[in-house]
């Protein structure tokens, strides 16, 4: 029984070594660009104001031109490139379209969400 304690405390501090060594930002700005892009749903029951919606595109595309540095191990891959470069393309779309009212958000969500699920197809 001591000997099945000690193999879970050796395990438990090998795993939190080995997740002390990862690079956090990777995870973090994909947790940061999912919340910015849940915020952009016209379904979320908040109240939807033209100006807030364009500053979350504003940051969804400032967040999109450090995919590849983000991600240095996969950044040099073309499809990767590909896939950041589309994303970065239907953000500049979607901020040329004017949000006099946020049904318009509805489409514009579809494209961006498509875009990053592409992207996570390949290389989730």
């Amino acid at each position: 029984m001591l000997g099945v304690l000690i193999g879970l405390v050796a395990t438990v501090m090998v795993a939190n070594a080995l997740q002390a060594r990862r690079d956090p930002v990777p995870d973090s700005l994909m947790q940061v660009m999912a919340y910015q892009l849940r915020a952009l749903r016209p379904d979320t029951g908040a109240a939807c104001t033209p100006a807030q919606q364009q500053r979350r595109l504003q940051s969804l595309r400032l967040l999109a031109d450090e995919a590849e540095p983000a991600f240095p191990e996969i950044g040099e891959d073309r499809r990767f490139g590909e896939h950041a470069q589309a994303l970065r393309a239907a953000l500049d779309q979607a901020q040329g379209v004017p949000l006099a009212d946020c049904k318009a958000l509805g489409r514009l969500h579809r494209r961006i969400s498509d875009a990053c699920e592409a992207c996570h197809r390949d290389f989730r």
